[in-house]
Formats: structure tokens, sequence, C-alpha cells
């Protein structure tokens, strides 16, 4: 559905997306993490065509932005992280202009933004001004206009910004609803989000895409731990299987080591602590999940630094 190509974008002298290449297909939940600045923001611009890119291709659904960007955006609903709203507006006021912009046609437009009211919880504050509303309240409305088209792409810049716990939780809900039949991306730096909504995680750093997976993928056996009474680091290294093993600082007159191998040479590390002599005290997965890649990811941003 979604189709990025080399995507690039520079503003003066710094480079804030850097040939970024990816994929979205129809009905799949993606976040897009990084740190503030790394980046974000600028690639949910141009995917929506508010931003022109300096360089590289979107296509969607066989459109081109650019060649056809009207048409494409026909197609979107976008929360900016600052949502532009009018203040001396009232709530279904401003719902029933974004209904006309967005083109929707006159006999469905009052069911429209019912619908988009209800959805994000706004009834109490239907016939509010904008200008009244709490921030959280002004983010609720920022979604209810990204979504009352029934756009088929959601493309939602940190959508819990400003929200309550509850209102998150009620967030959350919404983006698995229009999963249903939407495709969405989801921008953010919290973890959280990624992983209580999303399937697949794009993990932008310093403009660049550094990571592009599953979360279901990234939740796997990431190799093996041990620990043990004795040094076996030698017998360890030369098992088949094993790609890097790593000792870790004894203690208590015990040694850990990180193995880098998949879960099936288990069975042949147990044997060479069983040959040796020695104790064996722990042999589990070491899970990979999103924290950890995340975590890895920015170490080695302050490792190159």
């Amino acid at each position: 559905m979604i189709e990025v190509e080399s995507l690039t974008r520079v503003y003066g002298n710094l480079l804030a997306v850097d040939g970024v290449s990816f994929s979205v297909k129809k009905g799949e939940v993606v976040g897009l993490l990084g740190h503030n600045g790394a980046g974000k923001s600028t690639i949910m611009k141009m995917l929506t065509g508010y931003l022109e890119p300096t360089a590289g291709t979107i296509r969607i659904n066989g459109l081109e932005m650019g060649r056809d960007t009207r048409a494409i955006q026909a197609k979107l609903g976008y929360l900016p992280e600052n949502c532009p709203v009018w203040p001396d507006m009232t709530v279904i006021d401003y719902l029933a202009y974004q209904a006309d912009l967005h083109a929707v046609p006159r006999e469905r437009r009052d069911a429209s933004v019912a619908r988009a009211i209800r959805r994000t919880a706004l009834e109490a504050k239907a016939t509010a001004r904008i200008e009244t509303l709490s921030r959280g309240y002004r983010q609720r409305l920022g979604v209810a206009q990204a979504i009352l088209h029934d756009p088929a792409i959601v493309i939602l810049d940190e959508p819990t910004n400003g929200l309550d716990p509850t209102q998150v939780q009620g967030m959350r809900r919404l983006i698995r609803e229009l999963a249903e039949k939407a495709t969405v991306i989801l921008s953010t730096h919290v973890l959280q989000e990624v992983r209580a909504v999303c399937e697949r995680v794009l993990i932008m750093r310093g403009g660049k895409l550094v990571l592009d997976q599953r979360l279901e993928d990234l939740d796997r056996a990431g190799g093996l731990r041990l620990v043990t009474d004795r040094n076996l680091e030698k017998p360890l290294r030369a098992l088949q299987g094993i790609r890097s093993l790593q000792p870790a600082a004894a203690a208590d007159g015990n040694f850990t080591y990180e193995i880098d191998a998949d879960a099936t040479v288990a069975p042949s590390v147990a044997r060479v602590v069983h040959d040796a002599g020695a104790q064996l005290y722990l042999l589990e997965p070491r899970r990979r999940d999103l924290e950890a890649v995340f975590a890895e990811v920015n170490e080695e941003v302050a490792h190159a630094a």
C-alpha cells in the first residue's frame, strides 16, 4: 500500500532524513519510533504531502506523491504533532468544517461528525469552544478530524501527547479499532505505545532508519545466558553453533557468559558444564525485546560520539 524509497529531506545544512526506505502493507499498524529529533515528524509530513522531499519517492496505492498529491491526501487521515485548530469555533462546528474540507457528502456529514465525536469520547465537549478545551481534549479533537472521513490510511504523530492514563487507554482502543479497516502509522518516542498497539516497528536514529522489524520477531530468544562455577570459556568457544561468547564479570566465585547462539545449542552447553564437573546454576534464553533493542541502538550512538 505504501512504498517509500530513498526518502531524504535537508533543511539548510541539516540532513533531517537520510535515504529512508520502507513499505507498509494494507491493514498494518506500524510504529515509527525514535528520540526527539530523529526525523519521525519530518517523515510523516512528507508521507502526507505537507512537506516536499529533497529526494526520494513516496507511492501509495500506485499513486505518486508530487504527481498525485491531492488524490493521495483524499485517502489519508493525519494528526500532526501540533494540530491546527480555530479557538473561537466549537468542537462540532470545527469537525463539520473539516468534513467539508474532506469532501464528506452533505447527507453523511452529520453522521460522520457524530461518529468521530463518539469514537474520541468528545460528547461532553461537543458544543464547547475550542479555546476552553484542555490539552488532552484538543488532542482528541485532532484525532477526531483525522478519522471523520473514514480514511484508508491514518497517520498519527504523537497521538497520546497530553493525555492522562485513562485517556491513553481510550486512545489505544481507538487505534486498534481503526486498524480493523485502515492502515495506521503511529509516531512516538514512547516505547509503551508502540508495544501496546503496533505489529511492527521502524526505529529512526539521526535521520536514518536503523531497524525495521515485526515486534513478534523482536520478542524472541536472542541467545543464551550461562552461570557456572568454573571458567569454561575455552571449551564453550570450541562448540559448533556458537557465534560469539561474552564473559561477564565473575561474582561470588561464579562465571557468567552471554552466548550468541540459537537455543538448539543449549544441550551442548549443558554437556560442556557436565563434562567439566562444574555446577550449572543458570542456563536460559536471553530475551531481546523492544526495550533492549532501542537501548542498543542508542548506545551505539553514544559510543560513536
